[in-house]
């Protein structure tokens, strides 16, 4: 067993101590955390109240205070005009925006449980995630109106109008406005209200997959503590960082690595709408970012679009998790930018966000490759198919306990969950160092005729190629073996080498049995709606010449 309370330097984890709250195992967390983020902005704003906190799409900017009173406000609102209460379910359906933000930590206020409902999925995928969590009420955007309209009542439906031009809630309010003193008096009503405790419920989030297939992630205010806590701790963020959300906010990343660990430390965040590589750069130096927080995916954008610019200094440091970071890529995007410390991070929605951290410059460690060291308050173990646990370098299924794993699912049975350990379904090992290597997704590991083939392993190896910009590698069947091999690979600009030319490569650099059969060039790498490399699509697409 791996005990992340042992592997930090003394000043991360000397204080750490042990609680139990009504209800909830007994966790080791860290002392004088706020009961949520809401509590945490409280505190931020009365320490920093005229720093800026947030600057939305449209260049409009919120300091820390005024932030905390739009907050308020609409608390009041909730509770006073719509009836929302400790234990309340609401569905936040907005783009990357300071409504969305305002409404996730006035939920947070009221002790009422935020439901993200992704703005990239069809209108009946949301529909049946917002029954499935009990969604009482929905704030979205003015795009998604008609989506609720016919299944919600038209009280159960808030509409965040005219962002471009205005802050969003302006419409919505304009009847209560028209009675400050009424306003006035619900809002000094709040100072009655019982906020969040630790053990409440704070989050419903859904995983990846088919509505059928995906579980409710039920998150309470002491696992999104914790986990904003450790980061600050572990990546060294302070009231001087600064950093952008461009990517969907309603992932893990955005909710709580980005948004909560920003209110808790006092830094500043700027919100994009949509992911745009040149953005995000050009912002980058205009506005100084020191640190970025993205997928895979959104770092090999940046890489294609700003190596050859110039280095940009105040960009300090990276995380990135969600999957696998290709070497390559580590290397390429070190040499553009070698001021900046590289930390890759191994999480799950079900850890809050992060459950192993890089303590280092993974771009330029001996351990490169590797998601870093199990954080303070985790605990890890490598299990073999029957369920023991294995020693040191062998491969297993990754399973992990602690203060950021969720303790249910939402009314939901899993065999993911066993006595309080998280069972992954990701392959992985430690090092005698106690670093993790993941290689493989339990369900993407290729069993060709008995021999093991971690799809990471190969990715690795064609991304190496200098002409290749991405890859995915996954499992076709094969007659003979089984399963076989078999990639999807994405040139970059002005490269034209061959499906032959790529295995040529590989044969020099890996067995022969892991060299994928089949190649097939692509424009994209298909991605799912959560930003992550589409196996079942790719799966699908390299078939499709066999029938």
């Amino acid at each position: 067993m791996i005990d992340g309370n042992l592997l930090w330097d003394k000043s991360l984890t000397n204080d750490l101590i042990q609680v139990q709250f009504q209800g909830s195992p007994m966790i080791t967390t860290f002392p004088g955390l706020p009961d949520n983020l809401y509590m945490a902005l409280k505190r931020t704003a009365s320490y920093y109240p005229e720093k800026i906190a947030l600057s939305d799409n449209y260049g409009r900017e919120y300091t820390y205070q005024n932030f905390q009173q739009r907050c308020e406000e609409l608390s009041a609102y909730l509770y006073f005009r719509k009836g929302i209460r400790k234990g309340s379910h609401v569905g936040l359906m907005m783009y990357n925006c300071v409504e969305f933000c305002v409404s996730f930590l006035a939920l947070s206020r009221l002790g009422a449980v935020t439901v993200p409902l992704p703005s990239k999925f069809k209108e009946k995928e949301v529909l049946s995630l917002a029954k499935r969590a009990e969604v009482e009420l929905v704030i979205c955007d003015e795009q998604y109106e008609a989506w609720f309209q016919g299944v919600y009542q038209p009280e159960a439906v808030m509409t965040v109008r005219k962002v471009e031009e205005q802050y969003g809630f302006l419409d919505l309010y304009r009847e209560w406005d028209a009675q400050p003193l009424l306003k006035a008096q619900d809002i000094s009503g709040l100072d009655g209200v019982e906020t969040g405790s630790p053990k409440d419920a704070a989050i419903i989030m859904f995983t990846s997959g088919t509505t059928s297939e995906s579980k409710g992630v039920l998150l309470r205010n002491y696992n999104i503590m914790h986990a904003v806590e450790a980061y600050r701790r572990t990546l060294g963020i302070t009231k001087e960082d600064i950093s952008v959300i461009a990517t969907p906010i309603y992932h893990i990343t955005g909710l709580v690595a980005l948004l909560g660990l920003f209110l808790h430390t006092g830094g500043t965040l700027y919100l994009h709408k949509f992911f745009d590589a040149s953005r995000v750069i050009r912002e980058a130096r205009e506005k100084g970012f020191t640190f970025i927080h993205a997928s895979p995916t959104v770092f090999n954008l940046l890489i294609q679009e700003g190596e050859n610019t110039p280095p940009i200094p105040s960009l300090k440091s990276f995380a990135c998790g969600s999957s696998n970071m290709n070497k390559s890529k580590l290397r390429q995007l070190h040499k553009w930018l070698p001021d900046s410390k590289f930390h890759t991070v191994y999480g799950l929605t079900e850890t809050s966000s992060p459950a192993t951290v890089f303590p280092g410059d993974a771009a330029t460690s001996t351990h490169i490759g590797a998601s870093g060291i199990p954080i303070p308050g985790t605990k890890f173990m490598i299990l073999d198919e029957d369920g023991k646990e294995l020693p040191t370098g062998e491969v297993g299924e990754i399973v992990v306990k602690g203060s950021v794993v969720l303790d249910s699912y939402y009314k939901q049975k899993s065999q993911s969950l066993k006595d309080g350990w998280l069972y992954t379904g990701d392959l992985g090992y430690f090092t005698e160092d106690s670093y993790l290597f993941v290689v493989d997704r339990k369900k993407n590991m290729i069993n060709r005729g008995g021999e093991k083939i971690w799809c990471f392993d190969v990715e690795n190896e064609l991304t190496s190629m200098e002409e290749i910009q991405d890859a995915a590698v996954v499992g076709i069947p094969d007659e003979l073996y089984g399963e076989v091999a078999a990639a999807v690979v994405q040139l970059r600009t002005g490269s034209e080498v061959t499906p032959e030319m790529i295995k040529e490569y590989l044969a020099g650099r890996i067995a022969k049995y892991k060299i994928p059969v089949k190649i097939k060039l692509v424009d994209r790498v298909p991605q799912t709606a959560n930003g992550k490399t589409d196996k079942n699509t790719i799966k699908k697409l390299l078939m499709e010449d066999e029938t």
